[in-house]
C-alpha cells in the first residue's frame, strides 16, 4: 500500500484557498487563473515540504547537503527515492517537486558562454511536497492529497498520511486569509536597454543571420525598480493574476526571494509518457476596441515574419524531442494557431511526442531545456548571442516553473511574464524573437507591450515606465 490518503473538499476557488495558506512556509502556487486554448483546468498548492532540492554553481543540495554527481542525475535519483504508483483518476498532480529552473542552468547542460553579469540565486529548486491541494475549475471540485512522504512503506508512512492530511485541513478550517497591506508605489523603473541601444542589439543579430551563423535570436531588456519598505509580494501576486490572467500562472516563496508569474506558454507536459510542447512565437497587442483588435490578431495571423519565427521554432522543438522520444511518435498536431490573452494576441503551436521507455523527467530536460521559443534557432549558438548582448545572467526568465511529480509526470512553464522578487528590488524581463525581417522599433515596441501586463500589476499606477 503506498499511503496516499486524500479527502474531496467543498467546492473552493483556487485563489481563496491559495489566500488562506499564503503564509505558511514554503508555499508554493501553481495557478491557472485563465483558461485558453484547453488549457488552465487545474490549480496546485504546496505547503510545508519536507525537503529542498537545489543546484547552486553547477552541484546539487539536498535540505543544504551536497550530493555527489552531475545535477539532473542527482534530481533523477532524487525522484525515484521517492518514487509513487500513479493513480486513477483525472487529477494530474498529488505530490511531488514543486519549483523553478533557471535559464542560465543550461549552461549545466550544454558548453556555453558565460555572462559578464551572474544573476545570482540557486540554477535549480523545488521543494518536495507530500501535502498538496488540488482545484480542478472545469468540474468545481477541491481536494487534498496527502502521500505520506518521506517515510518508507508501511504502518509509518500511513501514520504520516493520514496526520498531514489532518494538518491540511486543519490549516483550510483554521486560517485567514492574508491581510492587504495596501498600495504602495515602486519604481522608477529602468531598463538595461534604451531604445536605441535595443535597436542596436536587433542590428547585431541580423548581422549574424546575414553571416549565417543563426536564423534567429530572443533578445529581451530587463527591468528592475526598488520596492518601499512593507511592500507585500503576495498582494502584488493577486492584483497581477488580475489584470493579466495566465494559464500557466505561479507564486513561489522560497525564503527571501519569491517568484511570482503570469505565463501564458506551457514548456513541457508529460503525462503517462506523452509529451506536449506549446511554442509561442508571434505577439500582437491588444486594443480595447473591438474592430481593432480583431484587425491586430488578423494582421498577426497573417504575418509572415510571424509564422516563419513560430515554424522554426517548431522544428528546433521537434529536434530536441526527437532525441528521447519513440521512433516515429513526434508530430504537430497544432502550427501557428491564435490565441488570445489578457494583452497581449500569441500564435501557438503544439508539438508532440511519446517518450522511449525507461526515461523520465530528467531525460526530458536533458534533451530539451532551456525551450526554443526564448531562445532561437539553432539553440546554443542563439544562446551564445544572447549571452552576448544581453551582458548578464537571465535568472527565472526563460527557465521553467512547475511540478515534477512522483508519478514521473511533469508540467513546466516558460518563465515569461514573470517577476523575481526580493527584500529590496523586482526584477521582469521581456523579450522578443530578431529575425531578418524584425523591425528594430516594433520590436522594441512588442517587448514593452509584453511589459505592460507586469505593470499594471503593480499597485501604484503612477509607476514610471521606460520610453
Amino acid at each position: 500500500m503506498n499511503g496516499m490518503r486524500q479527502r474531496e473538499l467543498g467546492c473552493e476557488e483556487a485563489i481563496a484557498v491559495a489566500d488562506r495558506l499564503a503564509a505558511c512556509p514554503g508555499f508554493a502556487f501553481l495557478d491557472s487563473a485563465a483558461a485558453s486554448g484547453g488549457l488552465g483546468r487545474y490549480s496546485f498548492i504546496g505547503i510545508k515540504p519536507f525537503a529542498r532540492f537545489a543546484v547552486r554553481d553547477g552541484r546539487a543540495f539536498w535540505n543544504g547537503t551536497p550530493l555527489p554527481g552531475a545535477p539532473l542525475d542527482a534530481l533523477r535519483d532524487a525522484l525515484a527515492r521517492h518514487r509513487l504508483p500513479r493513480a486513477d483518476g483525472p487529477v494530474p498532480f498529488r505530490g511531488g517537486a514543486i519549483g523553478g529552473i533557471a535559464y542560465d542552468f543550461g549552461r549545466r547542460l550544454e558548453r556555453l558562454a558565460e555572462p559578464a553579469e551572474g544573476a545570482g540565486g540557486d540554477e535549480m529548486d523545488f521543494g518536495f511536497y507530500d501535502l498538496v491541494f488540488a482545484v480542478d475549475h472545469s468540474e468545481r471540485r477541491a481536494w487534498l492529497f496527502s502521500s505520506g512522504l518521506p517515510e518508507a512503506e508501511g504502518a509509518a508512512r500511513e501514520a504520516r498520511a493520514e496526520a498531514r492530511l489532518a494538518e491540511g485541513l486543519a490549516l483550510l478550517r483554521e486560517a485567514r486569509p492574508a491581510r492587504i497591506t495596501g498600495s504602495r508605489s515602486v519604481g522608477p523603473w529602468h531598463s538595461n536597454f534604451t531604445a536605441e541601444g535595443f535597436a542596436e542589439a536587433v542590428a547585431r543579430v541580423q548581422a549574424y543571420i546575414r553571416a549565417g551563423d543563426i536564423y534567429q535570436a530572443n533578445i529581451a531588456q530587463r527591468f528592475e525598480a526598488a520596492l518601499p519598505a512593507g511592500f507585500d509580494p503576495w498582494a502584488f501576486y493577486k492584483a497581477l493574476r488580475l489584470v493579466n490572467p495566465a494559464p500557466f500562472g505561479a507564486f513561489l516563496s522560497f525564503g527571501d526571494r519569491m517568484i511570482a508569474s503570469a505565463s501564458p506558454e506551457r514548456f513541457l507536459s508529460c503525462r503517462d509518457g506523452a509529451v506536449e510542447a506549446h511554442p509561442i512565437k508571434g505577439t500582437a497587442r491588444r486594443s480595447p476596441d473591438p474592430a481593432e483588435d480583431a484587425a491586430l490578431a488578423a494582421r498577426l495571423v497573417a504575418s509572415e515574419k510571424d509564422r516563419a519565427e513560430n515554424v522554426m521554432i517548431v522544428d528546433l522543438l521537434r529536434n530536441d524531442l526527437s532525441k528521447v522520444a519513440r521512433p516515429g511518435s513526434v508530430a504537430v498536431p497544432k502550427l501557428c494557431e491564435l490565441q488570445s490573452f489578457a494583452s497581449v494576441h500569441h500564435l501557438v503551436s503544439v508539438v508532440t511526442n511519446h517518450l522511449r521507455d525507461g526515461l523520465g523527467a530528467a531525460d526530458l530536460l536533458a534533451a530539451a531545456f532551456p525551450g526554443g521559443s526564448i531562445t532561437g534557432a539553432p539553440k546554443l549558438r542563439a544562446m551564445d548571442i544572447i549571452t552576448e548582448l544581453e551582458g548578464a545572467a537571465r535568472g527565472i526568465y526563460c527557465g521553467a516553473i512547475g511540478y515534477l511529480g512522483f508519478d514521473g509526470d511533469l508540467d513546466l512553464n516558460i518563465a515569461i511574464r514573470t517577476v523575481t522578487l526580493d527584500q529590496e528590488r523586482a526584477r521582469f524581463h521581456a523579450g522578443g524573437g530578431i529575425t531578418l525581417l524584425s523591425e528594430p522599433e516594433a520590436e522594441y515596441r512588442e517587448t514593452l507591450a509584453k511589459a505592460e501586463g507586469i505593470f499594471a500589476g503593480f499597485v501604484a499606477h503612477a509607476v514610471e515606465r521606460p520610453g
